[in-house]
């Protein structure tokens, strides 16, 4: 029997997605099925005073359009609209409620007609006109009207005396600016109804109970009423884990009609759901002459929307990553007449843990000392926030590792100091760091007297391979071949689970198979032990193990019982559990992932042109479950972190709070030509006390440290500190 945890395991979905068998949301077929279109607005403030919908009734085939003033009854009250994973402060955007407008592309109406071509063309002859008021959507210009996210952080000493006299002091302000998910899947849901008045609503999420309870809680309805399925994902990373408009207007259109609906949103409306918010992060380092660091400030000021409060953790990282006797921590954000931001690959951490280890480059510039030296010096064992250790902190060894293989030793430290013919060669590091979290997840196993089991889990899959990781554990846990595990995942009737974010998923729904994977070899040696002349007869759970198809001892494996003959015995057919994982509560470590990131650019000097020819990423993350769709994972994140170094930014036209770049021409994202050598170097890291199986997350360490490794690399080819990012050839040319 081959052992399927922690190999290089492909994915059990990847021939549905490559032969296109795998449905998404807007692709499941429905009798009848209509589309509507979006009208959205075209200001950033005010109010509807006349919206008039008849040259687009009287298109052929508009079935209806929906508006606040024709629509089917919605909830009126904020707890209703609040999902999973709402901020606690504000209230929640509610589209077609009333003549209100938040802000720009915000949906104001929905045509309904027999074809998306005959809807779209119809949403262009409603007409609008608007009472507008003022409106602000500029953080830098309202930058002085920031407020404290709720109580900040305690502070640690006295930081600002401490920065005040440290021997070298290095203060600067590094700008993130406004980044927008462009996954490859549109959103997009197609609510199916039944004709009875019961829905079936496939939709794009990353959490299909949370849109479940959502749709329930909006539209008045009984559990029973809807239900919501999500297979497949063609991308999230964030933008996801809320219920986005789209299904709230398709819902509303199905109920309105009494007709299966879809609702696709085009690349340009995608523009108005959630983004990764624009931060301005200032970072203070205080240091000793030998590059002992005597004081960390961070403060991050990040754009939120006029109705709620969204904000992640931008700073404090350095608690996590170098010692220092003094810190003070400070978020603080700026209402905004604008969408609410939301989760993006690392949310907090991308960008924050980039202002920091830049910072961390310019101190070691400052002192003449080398970055991983630096770093090595201020290396902090404990979580200083809390003062806990780590279940496990392979830092160090990555360190290393990363920069054996990257050849950092044959750095000549001197800026524009390197070259391969017309260009400037540079080469940076940083460190990435990231939480391991857990989440209660159950599972589902049924497994059948032919040795084949299901198992099944509301979860979703949002490409990072939880169909794979779920059919490896549990084919280990049943002593089962892969091929004979099928695992369903995301459908709001399957057993619970939370949205799939975080970087929690794997060691969540690995653990929830575990316990019932037990639960099914506690039935299969009661009904082993019962047989005649059965070598398991006096055996204890402990003492056994399923393997080959077969209960054995685990001592020795020849001793058994094979599954199918203990059920025959026991005249069962099948046999089920449902489980819910459990991890035991651990207020005495802190739980992380680390990486070091080593990134070589070569620039040509007369252009500006940028190309990372490079990246080096050691991971330390506990145990790899699969080290296959791993190294993807990271590779997708190092991607992205090129993406953020070098090209992402969505540009705003403040004079009328429109988003100018809503496409994927203008707004850049790395391609092929973009993306040259990357390895990924996974580095060795037990860890008994996190869970039984040693696992953390890997969804996002892999963006985290790469833009700031990117930019540190810039400087050293050119000598010059790009804090405003992305970093442009103009702004290496001007």
């Amino acid at each position: 029997m081959n052992a399927y945890v922690g190999t290089p395991t492909s994915r059990v979905d990847g021939r549905a997605k490559v032969t296109g068998t795998a449905k998404y949301a807007g692709e499941f077929p429905a009798d009848g099925l209509v589309h509507g279109f979006v009208v959205e607005a075209t200001i950033p403030c005010g109010r509807i005073a006349r919206l008039d919908t008849s040259a687009a009734l009287n298109v052929n085939g508009v079935l209806d359009v929906l508006t606040h003033a024709n629509r089917p009854p919605l909830a009126d009250n904020d707890e209703a609209w609040k999902d999973e994973v709402a901020p606690e402060k504000g209230s929640p955007f509610r589209p077609l409620y009333d003549d209100t407008i938040k802000f720009n592309g915000q949906p104001i109406a929905l045509v309904v007609a027999e074809d998306w071509e005959t809807a779209k063309f119809a949403a262009t002859l409603v007409r609008v006109e608007y009472e507008p008021s003022g409106f602000a959507t500029d953080l830098e210009g309202e930058r002085g009207s920031a407020a404290e996210t709720d109580e900040p952080p305690k502070p640690r000493g006295d930081a600002a005396a401490a920065l005040a006299r440290a021997a070298v002091r290095h203060e600067a302000d590094y700008v993130i600016p406004t980044e927008h998910h462009n996954p490859m899947e549109l959103f997009a849901t197609t609510a199916v109804w039944d004709g009875g008045g019961k829905l079936t609503v496939y939709d794009k999420t990353q959490g299909v109970q949370n849109v479940h309870k959502f749709l329930c809680g909006v539209f008045d309805k009984k559990p029973s009423d809807i239900r919501v399925i999500s297979p497949y994902v063609g991308g999230a990373f964030g933008s996801g884990l809320r219920p986005q408009h789209q299904v709230v207007l398709a819902t509303l259109a199905a109920l309105a009609l009494k007709r299966s609906v879809r609702v696709v949103l085009t690349r340009q409306q995608m523009y108005g759901l959630g983004y990764r918010p624009m931060t301005i992060e200032r970072v203070g380092l205080g240091a000793k002459s030998d590059g002992t660091l005597e004081a960390v400030t961070h403060e991050a000021i990040a754009v939120t929307s006029r109705y709620e409060d969204f904000a992640r953790n931008d700073t404090g990282w350095a608690e996590q990553l170098y010692s220092s006797p003094n810190s003070r921590f400070s978020h603080k954000l700026v209402h905004l007449d604008v969408s609410t931001p939301c989760d993006m690959r690392a949310p907090g951490a991308a960008s924050g843990v980039c202002a920091l280890e830049c910072a961390m480059d310019e101190l070691a510039v400052a002192l003449k000392i080398d970055p991983i030296d630096l770093r090595l010096n201020c290396y902090s064992d404990r979580d200083q926030s809390e003062n806990l250790p780590y279940t496990s902190k392979q830092l160090r060894e990555c360190y290393a590792r990363g920069a054996e293989a990257f050849g950092w030793s044959r750095r000549n430290p001197a800026p524009r100091s390197m070259h391969d013919g017309n260009e400037l060669v540079g080469w940076g590091m940083a460190t990435g760091v990231w939480e391991a979290l857990q989440m209660p997840v159950a599972v589902r196993i049924v497994l059948t007297s032919n040795g084949h089991a299901e198992v099944s889990c509301a979860a979703s899959d949002i490409g990072t391979g939880t169909y794979t990781i779920v059919a490896q554990v549990a084919a280990d846990a049943l002593g089962l071949p892969i091929e004979n595990i099928s695992v369903r995942l995301a459908d709001s009737t399957l057993p619970q689970a939370p949205v799939e974010g975080g970087s929690w998923m794997a060691a969540s729904s690995a653990h929830a198979v575990l316990a019932a994977a037990e639960d099914v070899r506690k039935e299969l040696l009661s009904l082993a032990g019962k047989m005649p002349g059965s070598p398991l007869a006096d055996a204890e759970l402990a003492d056994t193990v399923l393997i080959d198809g077969s209960i054995a001892r685990a001592a020795d494996n020849s001793r058994a019982v094979s599954i199918a003959d203990a059920m025959r015995h026991g005249n069962i057919e099948r046999i089920a559990k449902e489980k819910v994982n459990q991890f035991d509560e651990d207020k005495k470590h802190a739980r992380n992932t680390h990486s070091a990131v080593f990134a070589e650019v070569k620039i040509d000097e007369q252009l500006g042109v940028i190309r990372v020819t490079r990246i080096v990423s050691a991971v330390a993350a506990g145990r790899i479950l699969n080290t296959k769709t791993g190294r993807s994972q990271i590779m997708g994140g190092v991607v992205w972190g090129i993406g953020m170094a070098l090209h992402e930014e969505t540009v705003m036209d403040h004079r009328f709070g429109r988003i100018m770049n809503a496409n994927i021409a203008e707004y850049h994202i790395p391609v092929n030509a973009d993306v040259h050598d990357i390895d990924v170097i996974f580095v060795d890291e037990p860890d008994a006390h996190i869970n039984k199986l040693g696992v953390k997350g890997l969804g996002e360490i892999g963006i985290v440290g790469v833009p700031a490794a990117i930019a540190n690399a810039v400087y050293h080819a050119t000598g010059k500190r790009i804090r405003r990012f992305p970093i442009t050839l103009d702004k290496l040319l001007g």
